[in-house]
């Protein structure tokens, strides 16, 4: 599949409408846009916009950060734009943003989900834990995941 033409940006209040119409397609407990504005306004919350050329949103992700640690709370890419590099430039632009500042960044993937598992290989994570039962509707363990950055 061809990858798809992407920038990344900082999230802003004109795209979290689109944000959270991805949230209804995409999880059967979806986020409200109230709540993704909400975390807009956290200073602990960074997201991160992945836009098309004609400024549609493609995806989107938010990293919560405490002190030097850094954790991946979500990262959504529309159900039409998925395997082709979406996820991969927000990953990208986030662990080259917490380069700098992070000792590590984290997240929870389901473990039967292979094609995320294998994203997160690619770009340098490592599995170094399990939460059994994790996703309870589901019963499926979470894999937790962490990439070491080096910081100053």
């Amino acid at each position: 599949m061809r990858r798809m033409d992407c920038r990344i940006i900082p999230m802003d209040a004109a795209l979290l409408p689109q944000a959270a119409a991805l949230e209804r397609a995409c999880f059967s407990h979806p986020w409200t846009e109230k709540a993704l504005a909400e975390d807009l306004d956290n200073g602990l919350l960074t997201l991160l916009a992945a836009v098309g050329p004609d400024g549609a949103l493609l995806g989107y992700g938010e990293v919560r950060t405490v002190l030097d640690e850094g954790t991946l709370e979500k990262i959504v890419v529309s159900p039409a734009c998925r395997r082709r590099g979406v996820a991969e430039a927000i990953l990208r632009r986030f662990l080259a943003d917490g380069a700098g500042t992070l000792a590590f960044l984290t997240l929870e993937v389901r473990a039967g989900n292979a094609p995320a598992i294998a994203l997160y290989e690619k770009l340098g994570f490592r599995a170094v834990g399990r939460r059994k039962n994790y996703y309870r509707e589901e019963g499926e363990d979470a894999l937790l995941m962490t990439a070491e950055l080096s910081h100053g």
